[in-house]
């Protein structure tokens, strides 16, 4: 009796040992990818740190590294091989591909399905809705883009950019900013806006793309190098379907994901990022079934639009973007 168990038990751990092989042998040595962020941790990147913390990039093979914001371009960083992924915004992906049409970049998945930025002011400045800008101070850093899109929501709503008071000034405290310096500024819903709710603040919130569906446009997206992606296109795939992973996982678990957050973003208050993320939970992939999906038709659209303004000179339809990568 007691022999037929070792034997029960040698051929139970073959079984075990067999499988383990052959996981090694599907994975093998792990391949360490770069990754660098356009800012600090922030509930834009959750899924990125809960793949890493639960696991799912070593599952694939993969030691993520990430990378610090670099005071340099992302888009240029990782154009030039400095890195394997970044994150970006489309604009960003235009102006270089108007200079370079054979720029070496391209956008492999959307982070957040729709644009979430707009404008936020204190309801006393009475700033309901983009034509209330006229005569207002209005915080700019001097982007030919970010100016044009403000032009283009007051135009929709029969007002005039040139009455708007332009403050020129990189803001970094938004909130401080509004109740002191300006009276408004752009910023994204998910963190500006919630950090406003959350602080107990008075304040109006418009949205750019409730006014002109052309900038219902892609930002933050998830950028790599051409080169990377033709010589290891199994190692991206592989990438990509860890990080949607991520990415789900943060949108059924909001509180347990922004509490993984919070290891790598200790300054931010822990309930803050939770209602952050609770409100992004719902953004990820909103209307989209797909995680990371980019709608040709909303891409091109805005580069359309773009070289109507003439803010890029080349028509960029179908340029810098693939779904090839992502996960069915």
């Amino acid at each position: 009796m007691r022999i037929g168990k070792l034997l029960l038990l040698i051929f139970v751990l073959f079984i075990i040992g067999s499988c383990n092989s052959k996981n090694n042998e599907k994975i093998g040595e792990k391949k360490r990818v770069s990754f660098i962020l356009d800012w600090i941790p922030n509930t834009n990147h959750t899924g990125i740190y809960v793949a890493k913390e639960k696991g799912f990039y070593d599952d694939v093979g993969i030691d993520i590294d990430i990378i610090n914001p670099p005071e340099e371009s992302v888009t240029a960083l990782v154009a030039a091989n400095r890195g394997n992924f970044g994150i970006t915004v489309q604009e960003n992906i235009g102006m270089a591909l108007d200079k370079n049409e054979n720029f070496p970049i391209v956008v492999v998945a959307s982070l957040i399905q729709h644009n979430t930025s707009g404008l936020i002011s204190l309801k006393n400045r009475g700033i309901k809705s983009f034509k209330d800008l006229e005569g207002k101070r209005y915080a700019t850093w001097g982007n030919e883009i970010e100016q044009a899109i403000i032009s283009q929501v007051m135009e929709n709503e029969g007002a005039n950019f040139k009455n708007v008071k332009l403050y020129y000034s990189t803001v970094t405290d938004v909130l401080s900013a509004i109740q002191r310096d300006v009276d408004a500024v752009w910023v994204y819903e998910a963190w500006d806006v919630i950090m406003a709710k959350y602080k107990g603040l008075d304040y109006n919130f418009i949205r750019f793309s409730d006014v002109e569906p052309a900038l219902d446009y892609y930002t933050p997206v998830l950028v790599s190098n051409n080169s990377f992606l033709s010589e290891n296109k199994d190692i991206a795939k592989r990438f990509l379907e860890a990080t949607r992973k991520g990415y789900e996982y943060a949108i059924a678990n909001p509180e347990e994901s922004a509490k993984i957050l919070h290891k790598y973003s200790p300054e931010y208050d822990l309930n803050m990022l939770i209602e952050s993320q609770k409100f992004l939970a719902k953004e990820y992939k909103a209307d989209e079934n797909r995680w990371g999906y980019i709608s040709p038709e909303r891409w091109n659209r805005f580069f359309s639009w773009a070289k109507e303004k003439k803010l890029i000179n080349k028509d960029l339809k179908d340029k810098g973007f693939s779904n090839e990568y992502l996960p069915e």
